[in-house]
């Protein structure tokens, strides 16, 4: 194998394949990225067996071939060469030896055969459709952050996409919750998608795509079935296993009959929240919200740090309430909202709050109060 590529075409690819590799594993090989040159291409290829990206890469390529060699190592050496430089890679003079010429350097990495390396199957994917790259980032930006970290409830542990009834209107929906704060985004159902069943896209394949999506305008085609699911675009390729689990009835903490009605300033409301917090005690985050007709005081108390009193005017008029929440939780539902207006839609101080964009139905979320 022999071939020469401009440093940044490699290193970007590099950069998206690199975080499906994990650092720590029992089997050598999936410590390696497969590097396959034919016919003017570089395909770059690393999974985790639950996950795997393809990734295709113009070169000069002189000699066919194939061999794996260290991801990280070879992001590494690649990241750390001169930019605008041309990297010669070829098989070195010793036994099992990748060499890495540019300018004046000269490295050699250890390889594993490529027969070796495992390939992760797609097997059937029978629902297919396809959606721009810039709809997709926008319900991966809008929900990611409500997913949760915790392994015993693993079901939670990623974006719930499925086809949904919205009023006679038929959508995409995506759900994610981590029983604190709930998002849910959709859009208008894409064709093919009907009948799709639900599925759990697993939290390290949803950063993964986002990564490989950030600067992409074409449309992603999305093929799946109940246990796998495939994002194909240009000349990238990203598979992953689902999440085997049943996504909790999540319309059931959806508050649909809450009575009271606060408008806010978005920008006004997330500044004030993200400087009372300063104050709030790190483990909890409590920060508490007092309406009056009209008027928000936001106030937090630290035994440590002191205390913290914000005060907004606003557009409610439904009574006193006083109502705590967990100032993170707050900060990053009211940041996923892209107009000057949100809308909360409270109940009491004991009950969840529906959170929305005044110019946006088509997502909303759900957040739990806490005591303060």
């Amino acid at each position: 194998m022999q071939f020469t590529i401009e440093r940044s075409n490699l290193l970007r690819s590099l950069t998206h394949i690199q975080g499906v590799v994990e650092r720590r594993t029992t089997i050598p090989i999936l410590s390696n990225v497969l590097l396959q040159a034919n016919g003017g291409k570089l395909g770059l290829t690393a999974t985790d067996m639950d996950l795997a990206i393809i990734e295709g890469v113009s070169a000069d390529v002189t000699q066919d071939g194939s061999t794996t060699v260290p991801a990280h190592t070879l992001y590494d050496i690649v990241r750390k060469l001169p930019e605008g430089s041309q990297v010669e890679v070829g098989a070195g003079g010793e036994q099992g030896q990748l060499e890495i010429r540019s300018g004046r350097s000269k490295l050699s990495l250890t390889t594993l055969p490529s027969e070796d390396f495992p390939v992760m199957s797609d097997g059937d994917l029978p629902h297919r459709f396809t959606v721009p790259a810039s709809v997709l980032r926008r319900l991966i930006e809008r929900t990611r952050f409500a997913m949760s970290t915790e392994e015993t409830r693993y079901y939670l542990n990623g974006l719930y996409f499925h086809a949904a009834d919205a009023d006679g209107t038929e959508v995409l929906r995506i759900v994610a919750t981590d029983g604190h704060r709930l998002a849910r985004v959709e859009v208008p159902l894409p064709d093919g998608a009907a009948g799709m069943p639900g599925v759990i896209v697993p939290r390290k394949a949803v950063g993964e795509i986002y990564k490989l999506i950030e600067e992409v305008e074409d449309d992603v085609e999305i093929a799946l079935s109940e246990t796998k699911i495939r994002f194909a675009f240009g000349d990238a390729v990203l598979t992953s296993k689902l999440i085997d689990g049943t996504f909790p009835d999540y319309d059931r903490v959806i508050p649909f009959g809450n009575d009271k009605t606060l408008e806010v300033k978005r920008n006004e409301f997330v500044k004030a929240v993200d400087l009372v917090s300063t104050i709030s005690t790190e483990k909890s985050r409590a920060i508490k919200l007092s309406l009056e007709d009209g008027n928000l005081v936001l106030t937090a108390t630290s035994p440590e740090a002191g205390s913290a009193r914000e005060e907004l005017d606003v557009d409610y008029n439904d009574g006193p309430l006083e109502i705590g929440f967990n100032s993170k939780y707050l900060l990053d539902i009211t940041q996923q909202i892209e107009g000057d207006d949100a809308k909360f839609v409270l109940s009491d101080g004991a009950s969840p709050t529906l959170v929305q964009d005044m110019g946006d139905t088509s997502a909303l979320y759900v957040l739990m109060p806490m005591r303060v």
